[in-house]
């Protein structure tokens, strides 16, 4: 093999290496890409049944039902328009709190309620998830009264 051929064998390595490479790395990100909906998008069809995104919203009072003798928690949010179920199975944050605003992470169940296997709640009264806050206030719902959106 000739030093020309040699250099031509390797460089093509690279490359496919290198592709290769950037191939595993989009895939990935693909797969950890998850999205923001708010109840009212969801219910409009802009998530998929079984796929992972973000639901955000508040707490409705008085939605929090606890299945007796399990882990399983179920309460409603809202984004002031469309309320959604959402059903977990953990404990849920010390934080937690029926009004305020939350975001669950999850995918949407065939029976249309929302699946979360995490769920993250405010952590002081002074603040609200950005995005719930955007959210809230482009829907028209007051975020002031102790719960300000904090913009990184």
């Amino acid at each position: 093999m000739t030093p020309r051929r040699q250099r031509m064998v390797g460089t093509g390595l690279v490359m496919a290496g290198v592709a290769l490479a950037a191939v595993l790395a989009l895939r990935a990100f693909q797969e950890n890409l998850m999205f923001f909906y708010s109840p009212t998008d969801v219910i409009a069809g802009s998530a998929a049944e079984g796929t992972r995104f973000r639901l955000g919203g508040l707490v409705i009072d008085g939605s929090l039902r606890r299945e007796t003798g399990s882990m399983e928690v179920r309460f409603d949010v809202t984004d002031t328009e469309n309320t959604m179920t959402v059903v977990y199975a953990g404990v849920l944050p010390d934080l937690f709190r029926e009004g305020q605003g939350v975001i669950a992470n999850g995918y949407l169940q065939a029976d249309g309620s929302f699946r979360a296997d995490e769920v993250l709640a405010k952590h002081d009264e002074e603040y609200m998830p950005p995005e719930v806050a955007r959210m809230l206030e482009e829907r028209g719902h007051p975020v002031g009264s102790g719960t300000a959106a904090i913009e990184k």
